[in-house]
């Protein structure tokens, strides 16, 4: 019996027509067109409308979940991880009114994560500028707000690991 590779189509009695997604040892997982992806035996009763061969394993799960992170960062406002630097972990932010009444204590970790988040969507922002139908001196108008909202989020620096991360505003001539 030959190993059908992957992009191998076929036809199931029960699932009805399929691509061969993935192969292992025992079973084929195969995407159908009515029924969604299913795992089936190899030596299980279908027909071939077509054969690939030599198509297995082109693609590990690894590189797939790779270019898929990629993307979701690149196109949404999914957080990428950045690490506090190390002298604030387990720390926390105390707000202390000017009137007396009870302090605000945060742990730092939850505020740096919200600092993070707001960077985040200011860039997905930035990138929806970008793409947009806007005219040029639109864009550069509305790049200029976000490059002074950077700016204001400088203070927060201190609390990033890496100066990569840092947030750079306008630069003084």
């Amino acid at each position: 019996m030959k190993i059908l590779g992957i992009g191998s189509r076929l036809k199931h009695s029960e699932y009805g027509v399929g691509v061969v997604t993935n192969v292992t040892a025992k079973h084929y997982w195969v995407t159908f067109i009515e029924n969604g992806l299913e795992t089936i035996d190899i030596d299980s009763e279908f027909e071939v409308i077509e054969a690939v061969e030599g198509e297995v394993d082109t693609v590990s799960f690894y590189e797939v979940e790779k270019i898929l992170k990629n993307l979701l960062q690149k196109w949404s406002d999914v957080s990428q991880i950045v690490p506090i630097a190390d002298k604030w972990k387990g720390g926390k932010l105390v707000l202390e009114p000017g009137t007396p009444t009870q302090n605000k204590e945060v742990p730092i970790d939850i505020f740096f994560n919200k600092i993070i988040m707001v960077r985040d969507r200011l860039r997905v922002m930035e990138q929806k500028i970008n793409s947009s139908n806007l005219d040029n001196s639109e864009k550069v108008e509305l790049q200029q707000y976000i490059t002074r909202c950077y700016g204001s989020l400088t203070t927060f620096n201190v609390l990033f690991k890496s100066t990569s991360d840092y947030f750079v505003g306008e630069k003084t001539k």
